[in-house]
């Protein structure tokens, strides 16, 4: 009766083993908890079209040659990608290590010794070979090594990662100062419209038609026009010094083309929700750092169960022979041991503990980094749309002002109106000129934005 109780035990330790082998053994997947993604494009009509921005490659996206050469040189030098390229290597290193942990160690130990008794000398020697191998049985190396690879994979998706956001901030920057010219441009056109007007002016007030403060009052304003511009100067220079710093070179002007002149696709497809999970490589990152968690915890379970180690060596050795003799006696013993823990279990268990903890965290990150893509998407998605609809209105706007400063030019020659009337034009013509060049640039970042929002930018 006490054989069949103890029979009994074991095998009910035996199932709940096997049972437990077979959760530390699962891959894994993309739990349940995982944000719905169906519904992450706000006031941007659904569609089922796969086709997407995204598998544009970044040569053929942005076509100006000029950026085309900064974005070259960027991805050559820039500091931030280079260390991500070493930290993926390092990581690959890292995942053979992991692989070379299913094989055997083998170890060379020879041994010679001289000892002396009563004048009588003896001379030992032990040449052996050592190896030991542990048997993965509960998964603690198979773990051990799919996190190594999860960190391999999140390792070339974080390099992926710089990579985008380096393309579109050199984009941007370069579009930023293809802004700044054109803002540079209008203001210097304007200045010198403003300066043959203050010559009309000073002819109109000797002929009598005008007085001094009129005079006055559009130099003051073409003065500040020049102050103006030199503050645009300042700020080229200053965009093209940290251009430069992106790029990795020393401080110095950077060509480029002009604002009239950016073409980009027509068709500006985002995609699906879902294509979100496998374009954008920061949510491959945070998938990853989520598989990462996953394994740990396995790993950790893993380390509840025995230990099981085989280890041999093999060789000659002259022990117990007397003198030297070349080869000596033959040298082998085999050893199985098997390690369970006991006192310590209450630690693992907090470990185990930890790990899921950590895990959970993992899952809020990798569903907050789904938010936000779908943030970045629909932000930029507002910003093109919102930048179209203002530039039909801003060709509009800079048509009457143009004309309204051409009739009030007249009018004041002709003494039907007075010198504010023009001044009151002409400083509204020139932020009208300004605010489209501005919303042409927004239409621009609107583009860029959206090309990195849905993962573009990684060819």
């Amino acid at each position: 009766m006490m054989i069949t109780k103890i029979k009994y035990t074991l095998l009910v330790a035996a199932g709940y083993m096997l049972s437990s082998c077979t959760s530390l053994y699962s891959s894994y997947e993309r739990p349940k908890e995982t944000l719905e993604v169906d519904s992450l494009f706000r006031f941007i009509e659904a569609t089922n079209d796969t086709t997407t921005i995204a598998s544009i490659p970044w040569q053929t996206f942005f076509t100006d040659a000029k950026l085309q050469a900064l974005i070259e040189l960027g991805l050559e030098n820039n500091t931030s990608l280079a260390v991500a390229h070493l930290n993926v290597e390092q990581a690959e290193v890292a995942l053979r290590s992991a692989r070379l942990a299913y094989l055997p160690t083998l170890n060379a130990t020879p041994q010679a010794g001289v000892s002396n008794f009563n004048s009588a000398t003896t001379q030992t020697y032990n040449l052996s070979l050592a190896a030991s191998w542990e048997v993965d049985i509960f998964g603690k190396i198979r773990n051990a090594k799919e996190r190594s690879k999860m960190a391999f994979e999140q390792s070339k998706a974080y390099e992926q990662a710089v990579k985008t956001q380096l393309i579109a901030t050199i984009a941007n920057s370069y579009y930023s100062l293809l802004l700044l010219d054109k803002q540079l441009n209008i203001s210097k056109d304007t200045e010198q419209n403003w300066k043959e007007n203050l010559r009309t002016m000073e002819a109109l007030k000797k002929a009598g038609n005008t007085n001094q403060a009129s005079v006055l009052q559009s130099e003051a304003n073409t003065i500040a026009l020049a102050a103006q511009i030199i503050t645009t100067e300042k700020q080229i220079a200053e965009l093209e010094n940290a251009l430069s710093a992106l790029l990795s070179v020393t401080p110095q002007r950077i060509e480029r083309g002009v604002l009239t002149a950016v073409l980009f696709p027509t068709e500006l497809s985002h995609g699906v929700p879902l294509q979100l999970l496998s374009n954008r490589p920061d949510i491959r990152v945070a998938e990853y750092s989520l598989a990462q968690a996953f394994y740990a915890t396995n790993e950790s379970r893993s380390a509840l169960y025995p230990n099981i180690t085989l280890s041999g060596a093999a060789g000659f050795t002259n022990s117990g022979g007397g003198g030297i003799t070349n080869p000596g006696d033959w040298l082998f013993n085999a050893i199985g041991s098997i390690v369970q823990p006991i006192f310590n279990a209450g630690v693992l268990r907090g470990q185990v503990t930890i790990s899921k903890a950590k895990q959970e965290q993992a899952l809020l990150q990798f569903n907050q980094a789904i938010l936000d893509a779908g943030v970045e998407v629909n932000n930029a998605m507002t910003q093109l749309q919102t930048a179209q609809k203002r530039l039909v209105l801003d060709a509009r706007q800079v048509s009457i002002l143009t004309k309204a400063v051409r009739s009030s030019k007249l009018l004041m020659q002709n003494g039907s109106a007075n010198y504010l009337e023009v001044l009151t034009a002409q400083n509204t013509l020139l932020q009208a000129e300004l605010t489209e060049s501005s919303d042409r640039y927004n239409e621009i970042q609107g583009v860029i934005n959206l090309y990195r929002a849905v993962g573009g930018g990684e060819r």
